[in-house]
């Protein structure tokens, strides 16, 4: 039970602060006419996530990152794509009796990509703590380990567009949403204005 424990404490830790990965995935359980739709972003999210904790655990992606050319790029890649998904979400308005403004499956998944493989500070956390964390198990244990904290992301992910959902419920009138999204595309913009002084201070 030990790794199964320790997987899903240590995934919970990481995954509840709140970031832009989280953000996104929220907001398109609200802005979506409905929760089938936004599950292209949810699975997207869930999906990247699996893949860097399996490249974590087995070690490829810190291989990958000892190149510092291949870093900068990542984040000068970030930043470009995190200036979009805000203006976009700046723009977008609550699908409360309209669909046209919500973002179509294809911009989800292409957003939730941004945000969770081109964040170098998600894939730093998720190598530095998971993939070491990882290395004290062998064999079943570190499946264990590994399947707990993938579940972990999953669940979080399906929980958070639920609560979209249930937030625009509540929220008739979309007023609330309007700012929610106002707020969410500044804090996404201030976020790669935080990567980009990032690149600046490596160049």
């Amino acid at each position: 039970m030990e790794p199964l424990l320790h997987g899903i404490i240590l995934a919970f830790g990481l995954i509840l602060p709140l970031g832009v990965q989280n953000v996104f995935v929220f907001t398109q359980g609200a802005m979506q006419p409905n929760l089938f739709r936004a599950f292209p972003a949810t699975i997207t999210a869930a999906m990247c996530d699996t893949l860097l904790i399996l490249l974590a655990v087995f070690g490829l992606s810190a291989i990958v990152l000892q190149f510092e050319w291949l870093r900068i790029g990542l984040l000068m890649v970030g930043v470009v794509f995190l200036l979009y998904m805000g203006y976009a979400i700046w723009k977008s308005k609550p699908a409360i009796t309209e669909t046209n403004n919500a973002l179509p499956a294809k911009k989800q998944i292409i957003f939730a990509i941004s945000v969770s493989v081109l964040n170098p500070h998600a894939i730093l956390d998720i190598i530095g703590v998971i993939g070491t964390s990882a290395l004290k198990y062998e064999d079943i244990e570190q499946l264990l380990f590994t399947l707990a904290c993938i579940s972990v992301s999953w669940i979080w992910f399906v929980g958070l567009t639920i609560a979209g959902g249930v937030l625009k419920k509540l929220d008739r009138s979309g007023r609330i949403l309007m700012i929610f999204n106002k707020c969410s595309a500044i804090f996404i913009w201030g976020t790669a204005i935080y990567l980009m002084t990032d690149v600046f201070g490596q160049l």
